[in-house]
């Protein structure tokens, strides 16, 4: 159990990074992140090393200080001095981008071999000069690449700050309340259907009023984005997506077909809950019903518990990350207007995390405080790298956190008490899990059609509602009541206006970790110590070589197929436990 329980959700402590947003440290660290950026520069006869650690340290700089003010601002939207200084950032972090743009440039003219035979500092970036070699030749000419850094500031950039400012600050009328949407889309999971159905069509009827500003966003980051790929030389967004995840098309096309070959599966699941329930389809607003009935409390004090006992279960190390986490207020649990939906894990400096999360006393509020802390944990493990050698791609970066989820998960079905309190629980990670594996390749269906059509025209919003309508329809089936779908999950999920594919990564952390947790559980002498190593390695290797280590060949569907055979498994206990009520 943690040092000191807090009864309630705790409200993060972002006074050890700087006291203040007027503290002299925040000033002085941006007085110092200016000055080292300005200083950057590859003069003729530059060395490797000595170029390779100006720029570690300043990427190690610029992260704390841009991390400080992205909290501020998740926690609190309406917080315009810290807008203000982040917009004061931005100008410093296009010049940083520039550079580190400018130095593939130059890695790409140099000769790697003889380089790696002299340098220490290159041998243990080795990983990132070979990808650097690639990079340089999808780079556009020097002014044009500062260019198109220059314009990002009025273009992309603002367009992914008009949708964190416009969805963090959207105030919804439910029943004649007044509710922030981070409220209203916690009332899915509600018991009563009255009330998960009122905050669905309060939801939509919000999403319609703000459409407009937020397909203008969608149009002119996805046009720009693809733009910009096209002009670097990549043959679609797909390739360049694959390249920054560390993976090749041979092994997403793997993966995406395992994952269409199970949609049967999650629609029995979907159809044996919506027998539960009452009905022959799922409407949108049953999808996250609780099903079953659960005697365990999940208040704040019953989460920090149970998840430091389980994590001890795994390993001292991972409990002893999970209580540091707690006593030293690493995590902001409350809901309050103004702070960002969902959740998330940033790492302002080596070592250390804050975690967001709206908490609620549910498990499900539970196992997303685990997964979150699986990142903390994975940053933890990257410590000990430089920021070139810990540019972990979103498909490994959630391998600790899904790693994480499944101890709390599989430790909480042991503890069932009943039948109906395990249906409850497979409830939840099949939730989970049809959100990751069919959800996600509607989103992934959604943002390819949009990337390839928005190169001739822009999308109106009632074309981006038809094109989401499509994809939840190719890959809900007949699970889901067509008649009552989301026609504006493009405008709810931030993904789309941020990272290109920010989807299709998620699946591959869920299916990759349930792949290592059954090597785990099948061999587990020696594997927490090849484990750490991997998550210390995922800035150094691609995901193939990484999952070499373990015996795993993710090139082959048979692989994605076999962690998928796990979840249908469960699918098949939740069918029987429904039908046997």
């Amino acid at each position: 159990m943690s040092a000191t329980l807090s009864t309630t959700p705790p409200r993060w402590d972002l006074t050890t990074i700087f006291p203040s947003l007027t503290s002299p440290e925040l000033l002085a660290a941006l007085d110092s992140l200016k000055s080292r950026i300005a200083a950057l520069d590859i003069p003729p006869g530059a060395t490797y090393d000595f170029v390779t650690t100006a720029l570690n340290q300043a990427l190690d700089e610029a992260r704390t200080v841009r991390t400080y003010l992205s909290l501020l601002i998740a926690e609190d939207a309406t917080n315009e001095a810290a807008q203000a200084v982040m917009s004061e950032l931005r100008g410093d972090s296009v010049a940083l981008s520039l550079f580190g743009t400018r130095y593939t440039a130059w890695l790409g003219t140099l000769d790697i071999e003889e380089l790696l035979k002299t340098s220490e500092v290159a041998r243990a970036h080795e990983f990132g000069l070979r990808r650097a070699q690639t990079l340089a030749r999808h780079l556009l000419p020097p002014d044009e690449e500062t260019l198109a850094a220059q314009l990002s500031l009025g273009g992309s950039v603002a367009w992914t700050k008009l949708h964190q400012d416009l969805t963090s600050q959207l105030e919804v009328t439910v029943e004649g309340e007044s509710l922030p949407m981070p409220a209203v889309r916690q009332r899915a999971t509600d018991p009563s259907e009255a009330v998960r159905k009122a905050a669905y069509e309060a939801e939509l009827s919000a999403w319609k009023q703000v459409a407009l500003p937020l397909a203008g966003a969608m149009n002119s980051i996805k046009y720009e984005t693809g733009l910009l790929l096209g002009k670097r030389g990549w043959k679609s967004p797909v390739e360049a997506a694959c390249f920054s995840n560390y993976i090749d098309e041979a092994t997403l096309t793997a993966m995406l077909s395992a994952a269409e070959k199970s949609f049967p599966d999650f629609r029995r699941y979907l159809k044996a809950k919506a027998r539960l329930l009452g009905t022959e389809k799922l409407p949108w607003w049953n999808l996250f019903a609780p099903v079953g009935e659960t005697s365990q409390s999940w208040a704040w004090p019953d989460a920090e518990a149970f998840i430091a006992e389980n994590f001890d279960g795994y390993s001292k190390k991972l409990g002893d990350f999970a209580r540091e986490a707690f006593t030293n207020r690493w995590i902001d649990g409350q809901l309050r207007p103004g702070k960002r939906d969902g959740a998330f894990c940033a790492c302002p400096r080596s070592g250390e995390s804050r975690i967001l999360q709206n908490y609620s006393p549910s498990f499900d509020a539970v196992s997303t405080l685990a997964h979150e802390l699986g990142h903390g944990y994975h940053n933890r493990c990257l410590s000990e790298r430089t920021p070139l050698q810990s540019g972990t791609p979103m498909t490994l970066a959630e391998t600790a956190s899904i790693f994480c989820q499944t101890i709390i998960n599989d430790a909480a079905l042991k503890a069932a008490q009943s039948p109906v309190e395990r249906l409850s629980l497979l409830e939840g990670a099949l939730n989970d899990a049809c959100q990751v594996v069919v959800d996600i390749t509607s989103r992934f269906i959604f943002e390819k059609a949009v990337l390839e059509q928005r190169k001739t025209r822009e999308l109106s919003v009632s074309e981006l509602n038809q094109l989401i309508l499509d994809a939840q329809k190719q890959t809900y089936g007949d699970g889901l009541d067509e008649n009552y779908l989301h026609p504006y999950m493009w405008a709810v999920k931030g993904h789309y206006y941020g990272s290109t594919f920010y989807n299709f990564p998620y699946m591959f952390g869920l299916l990759f970790s349930l792949g290592l947790y059954a090597v785990y559980q099948q061999e587990p002498d020696g594997f927490h110590a090849r484990y750490d190593e991997l998550l210390a390695s995922t800035g150094m290797a691609d995901a193939k070589t990484l999952a070499q280590t373990f015996g795993i060949d993710i090139t082959q569907e048979a692989f994605w197929t076999a962690s998928l055979d796990v979840i249908r498994k469960d699918i098949s206990e939740f069918e029987r436990l429904c039908d046997g009520r």
